[in-house]
């Protein structure tokens, strides 16, 4: 007896599972970046309206630093490899190369967001 075929999903169905269904590692890069980042966009927040007349280069240049080294350091410690036998722990630098390109994207959003968006609400 030959099992039937799987429906073929189309590319929409596909990216709509892969969104409510994120595979562990990604979801906590991605949460751990967006921790860092959220706390050191509201710090050059309270930053600009302290200092209104300072120049914010550096300070996104340092932002960022922080957002990558800090990323990257936390998925490495949060995200491990999956192992066969139950209760060992593994950690790889792929973990933090994961945390640092997911770092690259969020820090840039979370700049817009801070000083493009609500920057000028305040």
């Amino acid at each position: 007896m030959t099992r039937p075929e799987p429906a073929r999903r189309s590319w929409l169905e596909v990216r709509w599972r892969q969104l409510r269904n994120p595979p562990p590692p990604i979801l906590r890069a991605v949460l751990a970046n967006l921790a860092v980042a959220a706390v050191g966009g509201a710090l050059l927040l309270v930053y600009d309206r302290l200092e209104p007349t300072a120049d914010l280069a550096p300070l996104v240049a340092l932002f960022v630093a922080v957002v990558v080294l800090a990323g990257s350091a936390l998925t490495y410690l949060w995200v491990e490899l999956p192992t066969g036998a139950s209760g060992v722990r593994r950690r790889s630098a792929w973990a933090a190369m994961l945390g640092l390109l997911a770092s690259l994207p969020i820090a840039y959003l979370v700049l817009v967001v801070a000083l493009e968006l609500l920057r000028p609400l305040l």
